[in-house]
């Protein structure tokens, strides 16, 4: 098996953009180990189909103050219903609850519902539907009661 500079570069991109801690792949006269540690995850990581712990709400940007802003817990892919045609969980304007799903995030084939922390209202979507998203990116801004 040979690999070139541009399949190593896609492979680690891959790699990257996964929740892969540890990858190894060897070939005749090669071998190639990524070995990542990364402080968002607990110690002894979880299983692959366990919720991921949700970050605490970040306060929203300047100008913003009073905003609470719901953020990715993880990387994924943004979905506002919970199916095609099916209508959004939120929209601006809708007033919410803790524990109230907000929206789907589709992590490596697993849909994460992501939950209001906070009881108020949405605000503004600052995500397009089907679009992917980075951990920590603000999805929605929510002024609480």
């Amino acid at each position: 098996m040979q690999l070139d500079l541009d399949q190593i570069k896609d492979l680690l991109a891959f790699l990257r953009e996964s929740d892969v801690q540890d990858f190894k792949l060897e070939g005749d006269n090669f071998c190639l180990e990524v070995r990542r540690h990364r402080s968002d995850l607990p110690a002894a990581a979880a299983p692959a189909a366990a919720t991921p712990p949700l970050p605490e709400p970040s306060p929203a940007p300047p100008g913003h103050s009073e905003l609470v802003a719901v953020t990715a817990p993880m990387v994924g892919t943004f979905y506002r219903a919970p199916a095609p045609g099916d209508p959004a969980f939120v929209e601006a304007g809708q007033r919410v609850q803790p524990g109230q799903t907000l929206c789907i995030l589709e992590a490596m084939k697993l849909m994460n519902e992501i939950e209001a922390e906070v009881a108020g209202e949405v605000v503004e979507v600052l995500v397009e539907n089907g679009t992917p998203v980075e951990f920590g990116q603000a999805l929605m801004r929510i002024k609480p009661f």
